[in-house]
């Protein structure tokens, strides 16, 4: 079992920190340098802990459980147009990043007020993607609740913030609701805001522990950090790519930002233990811009 840490602090030395990672067998899931401040997710050992706290100790940083790491998120707004776009939502990414979230920005296609506003079965399929939904809508409760057709079939944990207090059986299909979150026209810096998204993050990590529960008792067949890993020694083509994560890990999967076309095959033949991938997952193409979605078998999938 592994422990999702985050390690904030400064960049010298942090090589130390990394190679320590390694030798106690665990894996780097993202990092990230802001000027001279280091952004670090880890999953170590659960028995090593301790060794990362006294290296962190010494580095002069800081070290801190992080439940969301490992995880991918998204962020749901019913379009990205200024004029309905929530201001909430880019704050609620900024800040769930700060506890280890990899998270995507996603906008539907018509969201031009509850009389228009839709979903489609492709916008549905790429939010199921993900680990857990989050709906950032507006202000007006019956706005929210009139949305349901939105969310109530999504096949994954989803969340819904907006302004006001609405009880969840209101929400049909959700599975948590977090009021103060609305259309906000400024940052989100105030004392009740600051406590929403604290709100919010509890509630994140709930679900997060709830799924892993689940998944511990028909796991897959191997962890998903280590295919992570071997799919960047196996796979040079990760190098080349520039954007965020370039192999994202998920509870039971990986995104794999590769196009689907040209790199699958050698996806499909990385080699896990004395298997290959294509024997212990299912290669998709996924709908977030052609990349390579992994979904891990699990024992019990494999006697079926």
């Amino acid at each position: 079992m592994y422990e999702t840490l985050t390690f904030t602090g400064g960049i010298h030395k942090s090589e130390e920190l990394k190679e320590l990672i390694e030798d106690l067998g665990g894996f780097v899931l993202q990092s990230n340098i802001l000027q001279m401040e280091l952004v670090l997710n880890m999953a170590v050992p659960i028995d090593d802990v301790k060794i990362i706290e006294d290296k962190a100790n010494e580095l002069l940083g800081e070290l801190s459980v992080a439940p969301m790491a490992g995880s991918e998120i998204a962020i749901v707004s019913p379009t990205l147009a200024r004029h309905h776009l929530p201001h909430a939502a880019c704050d609620i990414s900024e800040y769930l990043r700060r506890y280890g979230a990899k998270d995507n920005m996603i906008g539907l296609a018509r969201g031009h007020g509850k009389g228009t506003a839709g979903i489609s079965e492709t916008e549905k399929a790429l939010i199921e993607e993900h680990d857990i939904a989050i709906f950032a809508l507006g202000s007006f409760k019956q706005c929210i609740v009139d949305k349901a057709y939105l969310y109530n079939d999504i096949d994954i944990p989803v969340i819904v913030t907006g302004a006001p207090e609405i009880d969840l059986e209101e929400l049909p299909g959700v599975d948590a609701y977090v009021p103060g979150l609305g259309r906000i026209p400024r940052r989100l810096k105030r004392g009740e805001n600051i406590r929403a998204l604290k709100h919010l993050v509890q509630t994140i990590e709930d679900l997060l522990e709830k799924r892993k529960k689940e998944l511990a008792q028909d796991p897959p067949i191997v962890p998903s950090i280590l295919v992570k890993n071997e799919i960047e020694n196996q796979v040079p083509a990760i190098e080349g790519v520039f954007s965020p994560t370039p192999v994202t890990s998920q509870l039971s999967g990986l995104r794999v930002k590769l196009d689907y076309d040209n790199y699958h095959e050698e996806i499909e033949n990385v080699v896990i233990g004395e298997q290959k991938l294509k024997d212990i997952a299912n290669i998709k193409k996924s709908h977030f811009y052609d990349y390579i979605l992994v979904e891990l078998l699990t024992e019990s999938s494999l006697v079926d």
